[in-house]
């Protein structure tokens, strides 16, 4: 038993309050608890806990009897959901236990309740493998997860390889926690990962997708991505990606020559999320050079460059991916957009009006800005046309962009224009004439329709 490193477990939260709460009745009746696992590694680093775990050696029953409001969240493995009085308060409380056989790569086939030391020795790495006595603020540390959080290191409990084919999801997760603190993965750790990488496919896609966005969201993603990929990992998810790291790609101004891997990297390193950008920003930053190896080979429609080739081809890609990973449609179509459109930034000053204004009133803008910015910056390249894009959106030096239609189909029937597809197409281009400006009224517009179609 250790002293907690400062008195920092009590930090008056609603949340802090309710779980030294939770421990004290369950002390009141005469039961063992104990904070556990994230919290107590997040408190150890200084950090405010996102949530908190009490692990006891009361059984699920007497747990709910103890308390009036209860979710029975998994009663086969001993946890039961307590929640409080304040408005999303909730304590998740575990009964100590020992894990069974493993049978699906993910969970055990049966648990047997036991004592604290046996419930810290079935988890998945040392530095969440402690316990704290809020009450005294003692450390219980039977794992040594203190000396590797002081030490920086990410370390399987026990026999890295069993905890690894026991549950193969703890692959991803050490990636995420080494990333996440900027610690490094312990040596058997890490040859135990790289013998077991390819074995993450038996993990639910979801699951994996939770993971690996994760991964992308946090400022350290870059690290991340490079410690997937040097385990294994990154081939056995995204093996499109993991190819890059074989494509080599020419320095520009003030860069090595490197591959089209470490160039995502570098874009990684740099991108910053505004509030409100999507959550696949980082994925998608991560498969915006999917095109690169179509560029050549595939067909495109005269005066097509290749780099509008690539992004194309990259979009379909990146839209393929998010499917195998299951992430939803929104999600899907806004990687494909970003992929597809990420040099349009470059071009925002030079294009008409119309193609300008489509652009920047598109929901995904401020992802693609980001993007564009991280992209320029990884390649020491100017950030000129992104910044015109920020004082455009802030200034709209042209005018709002989606103002009211001029027209709408009831308009052109009213000059004896037959309902069908030439429709679509004239609205289209009365909308174009309107963002560039040269009609501004109902009346223009209907007379510059009468002048296409000859109407009197």
């Amino acid at each position: 038993m250790e002293s907690a490193v400062n008195g920092a477990w009590r930090n008056g939260s609603a949340a802090n309050r309710f779980a030294i709460e939770v421990v004290q009745r369950l002390r009141s009746e005469g039961f063992q608890a104990l904070w556990a696992g994230g919290c107590v590694r997040d408190l150890f680093l200084g950090k405010s806990p996102s949530d908190y775990d009490v692990a006891t050696d009361a059984v699920p029953e007497q747990v709910m009897k103890l308390f009036r409001r209860t979710v029975p969240v998994g009663l086969s493995f001993g946890v039961v959901r307590v929640l409080g009085a304040t408005r999303g308060t909730e304590i998740e409380v575990a009964t100590f236990r020992s894990d069974g056989r493993y049978l699906d790569g993910r969970r055990p086939e049966d648990v047997k309740f036991g004592s604290a030391s046996e419930d810290a020795a079935r988890r998945d790495f040392s530095i969440n493998g402690m316990f704290l006595d809020p009450i005294s603020g003692e450390i219980i540390d039977y794992v040594g997860g203190r000396n590797d959080l002081e030490a920086g290191i990410v370390r399987a409990i026990g026999d890295p390889h069993k905890r690894f084919a026991e549950d193969k999801l703890r692959l991803l997760r050490a990636v995420r926690f080494a990333a996440r603190f900027g610690f490094q993965i312990e040596t058997q750790t890490q040859i135990a990962m790289e013998t077991h990488a390819a074995e993450i496919a038996v993990v639910a896609a979801e699951r994996i997708a939770q993971e690996l966005l994760k991964i992308l969201q946090h400022p350290s993603r870059a690290y991340g991505i490079r410690l997937a990929q040097q385990t294994g990992l990154l081939a056995a998810i995204l093996p499109e990606v993991d190819r890059m790291y074989g494509w080599p790609q020419a320095g520009n101004a003030g860069t090595e020559e490197s591959s089209i891997g470490q160039h995502l990297e570098r874009v990684l390193e740099r991108l910053v999320p505004e509030p409100g950008t999507s959550p696949v920003l980082g994925l998608a930053a991560l498969l915006h050079e999917l095109g690169r190896d179509s560029c050549d080979l595939a067909p495109r429609s005269p005066g097509e460059s290749p780099l509008v080739q690539k992004d194309h081809w990259g979009a379909e890609r990146a839209g393929l991916v998010g499917l195998r990973l299951k992430l939803s449609r929104a999600d899907c179509e806004r990687m494909s957009w970003l992929v597809e459109n990420q040099a349009a930034i470059e071009r925002i000053a030079e294009v008409m009006p119309a193609v300008r204004k489509r652009l920047l009133h598109h929901p995904g803008i401020c992802d693609l800005i980001c993007l564009t910015r991280a992209h320029a910056e990884s390649e020491q390249q100017t950030t000129r046309q992104v910044e015109f894009a920020e004082h455009y959106l802030g200034t709209l030096p042209e005018g709002p962009l989606d103002p009211p239609a001029l027209l709408n189909g009831r308009d052109l029937q009213s000059l004896g224009i037959p309902a069908g597809p030439i429709f679509k197409h004239l609205l289209e281009q009365v909308r174009d004439e309107q963002l560039n400006g040269s009609l501004t009224t109902h009346e223009q517009a209907l007379a510059w329709v009468r002048n296409q179609h000859g109407i009197s």
